[in-house]
């Protein structure tokens, strides 16, 4: 009886045992059952979104090609018109070349031609002085009283307008000195004196806009202070002719005003001639309120390697300017004392 119930005990834990081990292996099949089950619906959604991002990939690949292709498009009529600018420019600058090259020619005989005038101008005055002294005295005698020289002398005023540049201080400086003497000595006795640069600048700061009594001291006073005048000046009268007329022209007065330069740099001879012609007005008798006289000294013809077109101006508008002012220019041959 013994024996009985143990066998009894022994086959009933293993058959519990048995039931657990199925029931085990029978929920994990279970759960493999229904893995299975759902894995098909995300491996069909993961598929519908990778065909999704692949069509999304695929129109933005499009729009970048089609970009490409209109980027490409530009690129092309960039290039194609920066090879025309640069054919442009190449062929502009074979005209500027050509315009260069026409304009050097072109100034090289205005200067040749200037040079000429300025030879021959030079030919006629001494022509004219040769057939003064053909004449002989007579002819001397016949000419008005108030001529000295060719110059009147009839003014009760002067004004020395004179060119300060280097040309003139280094190379004509006394002969220049010489020249103001000699014209002051032609005017013994007048009733002002006025003395500037071409710039306008006065020579004595305490008769800016006045007149200089004439008297024997002051006349020494002025070809000593002459001698060591060297203020700034840019080779050219017309600001000192100018301001000359401006300050003291007065159609009660007789006035003159000598030149004394060698260069013109200005730019137009015309447009200096207008500009004389509005300030210095005409009387009743249609004479010049203001006289304009001029000494040509030739320091550019006298200096080796200098241009001698601005001398050669320089005489040009003084002839024409002396001319339609009622004065006389004297070109001088030699820069020699």
């Amino acid at each position: 009886m013994r024996r009985r119930r143990r066998r009894e005990g022994a086959d009933g834990f293993s058959l519990s045992f048995l039931d657990c081990i199925c029931c085990g292996f029978g929920a994990i099949i279970l759960l493999l059952v229904l893995t299975k089950i759902g894995e098909p619906r995300v491996l069909e959604q993961a598929r519908l979104d990778l065909d999704g991002l692949v069509a999304k990939l695929e129109e933005e690949l499009h729009q970048i090609r089609g970009e490409t292709e209109v980027l490409n498009r530009d690129l092309t009529a960039r290039r194609q018109q920066l090879s025309e600018e640069q054919t442009r420019i190449a062929r502009l600058q074979g005209d500027l070349s050509g315009i260069e090259g026409q304009f050097a020619a072109s100034r090289q005989m205005s200067e040749v031609s200037d040079i000429i005038a300025g030879r021959l101008l030079a030919a006629r005055q001494e022509m004219s002085e040769e057939m003064q002294r053909l004449l002989g005295a007579s002819h001397r005698r016949q000419a008005s009283d108030d001529l000295v020289g060719g110059i009147p002398v009839d003014s009760e005023y002067i004004i020395f307008v004179i060119d300060t540049s280097g040309s003139m201080f280094n190379h004509a400086w006394p002969l220049v000195t010489r020249k103001m003497a000699q014209v002051l000595d032609i005017y013994p006795r007048v009733k002002g004196i006025q003395v500037m640069n071409d710039m306008g600048q006065y020579m004595f700061s305490q008769y800016v806009g006045k007149w200089i009594p004439d008297t024997p001291g002051r006349r020494k006073a002025i070809l000593a202070a002459l001698q060591s005048w060297n203020v700034f000046s840019n080779s050219s009268p017309v600001e000192g002719i100018q301001q000359a007329i401006r300050a003291f022209a007065d159609p009660d007065k007789k006035i003159s005003i000598y030149v004394l330069g060698d260069e013109f740099t200005g730019r137009s001879i015309d447009d200096v001639l207008d500009a004389v012609e509005r300030i210095n007005q005409r009387d009743a008798a249609g004479n010049r309120h203001v006289r304009i006289h001029a000494i040509g000294f030739p320091v550019i013809f006298s200096v080796s390697g200098v241009s001698e077109s601005t001398g050669v101006r320089f005489a040009t508008l003084m002839r024409l300017l002396c001319r339609e002012n009622g004065g006389t220019f004297v070109g001088l041959e030699s820069i020699r004392p």
